[in-house]
C-alpha cells in the first residue's frame, strides 16, 4: 500500500515563500505521477503542479507557472513544491496525490492515493 504525507504548510504574508513536501512510503514503485492539488473553502479542488515519477518532468497550472516549482528528491521519495511570491488567492488546503499511470493528468479523479493535506494561508 502507498502512503503520502504532506508537510510544510503555514501562515505567511503576501510575497513570502513556502516549501511543501510530500513523502511517499510503501509501494512507491506503483507511482507513475504525483501531483499537488489545492482546495479553498467553497471551491472545487484544482490542479497546481505535477511531476512524472520516472523522469521528473513537471507540469504547472497557469495560475502558478513562474511562481511555483515542483521537484523530486529521488533518494527520499519526496516531492517538493517551492512556492514563491505567494498571494492571498493561494490560500487553500494543499494535497498531494499519486496515480499509477505515467501521465501528468490534471483531473483529481485520476488520482487514487491522497495525503491528508496541509494548510497554506497567505495574508495580505
Amino acid at each position: 500500500q502507498l502512503q503520502l504525507v504532506e508537510s510544510g504548510g503555514g501562515l505567511v504574508q503576501a510575497g513570502d515563500s513556502l516549501r511543501l513536501s510530500c513523502t511517499a512510503s510503501g509501494r512507491t514503485f506503483n507511482i507513475g505521477a504525483l501531483a499537488w492539488f489545492r482546495q479553498a473553502p467553497a471551491k472545487e479542488r484544482e490542479f497546481v503542479a505535477g511531476i512524472l515519477w520516472s523522469d521528473s518532468r513537471p507540469g504547472y497550472a497557469d495560475s502558478v507557472r513562474g511562481r511555483f516549482s515542483i521537484s523530486r528528491a529521488t533518494r527520499e521519495n519526496t516531492v517538493h513544491l517551492q512556492m514563491n511570491n505567494l498571494n492571498p488567492e493561494d490560500t487553500a488546503a494543499y494535497f498531494c496525490a499519486a496515480r499509477r499511470l505515467r501521465d501528468l493528468s490534471r483531473n483529481a479523479a485520476d488520482f487514487g492515493v491522497w495525503g491528508q493535506g496541509t494548510q497554506v494561508t497567505v495574508s495580505s
